[in-house]
């Protein structure tokens, strides 16, 4: 009897745990998707305000290109790597810890701004004098720094959106982190450069050399955090000589 009593105990705890994680994977996913529409919304109302005119056919293909790419990632992440994907969703000023990353952060996501309203703007007044070609170019552009950051995600596990170190974090030195020691960041500057491109503007150029300038800041704040803070990160600095460029720096 009392084995039989310990044994229905056992499984009471055990569909607990599992309905505790099923709840909080409903959640993560509501959450998840709730934050890719959302940025979907404001960015398309940025876009169209901004151009005067929902005929931007450019702002369709683009939006088109971010949403399919965040839904993949986000897709693959909920089913290989759930901790990884809630992770990722805290980011932001408000999340980081570091009074410099917190500024970087709030340039960045001006910067981002920025770059949706110019470049809206130079379709808007017709500033620009861009190829459909060049724009199809930023999208593809676009979607291979996607390809690279579904490549990093997929390889690190530790990859979060703010600079923290994780439970049983450990330097990551295989598939891309062997060529450069901040692959996230390159995929990032291809899909920054794209933006801009994609949206048929050259102007939207330059707001994209603001983020870049905080991007770089981001990197070498970082990395002095990473010496500090996470053991064999000075091994793997002396092992991958490179940070986002391969051969450059």
């Amino acid at each position: 009897m009392k084995h039989s009593i310990i044994m229905f105990f056992k499984i009471g705890v055990f569909l607990e745990k599992i309905y505790s994680k099923g709840r909080m994977m409903e959640k993560l996913i509501w959450k998840a998707f709730g934050a890719l529409a959302l940025t979907l919304i404001v960015m398309g109302v940025i876009l169209f305000l901004s151009a005067g005119t929902l005929d931007y056919w450019q702002a369709w293909v683009f939006l088109t290109v971010f949403t399919v790419a965040g839904l993949v990632i986000t897709l693959y992440l909920m089913e290989k790597d759930p901790k990884l994907l809630e992770r990722r969703m805290r980011g932001g000023p408000t999340a980081e810890k570091q009074t410099n990353q917190k500024i970087i952060q709030a340039i960045t996501g001006l910067g981002f701004i920025g770059v949706l309203v110019v470049s809206a703007l130079d379709y808007r007044w017709g500033w620009s004098e861009i190829s459909d070609f060049v724009a199809i170019l930023g999208d593809a552009l676009i979607v291979f720094g996607y390809v690279i950051i579904f490549f990093v995600l997929k390889e690190n596990t530790f990859a979060s959106a703010t600079i923290e170190i994780a439970s049983e974090h450990k330097v990551i030195s295989t598939g891309l982190y062997g060529l450069v020691r901040h692959p996230m960041y390159m995929g990032a500057f291809f899909y920054l450069v794209g933006i801009p491109l994609a949206l048929g503007s050259w102007w939207g150029l330059l707001a994209i050399a603001v983020i870049m300038m905080a991007l770089l800041w981001r990197i070498l704040d970082e990395e002095k955090f990473l010496v500090n803070n996470l053991s064999g990160y000075s091994a793997y600095k002396q092992k991958v000589k490179y940070r986002l460029i391969p051969f450059i720096w």
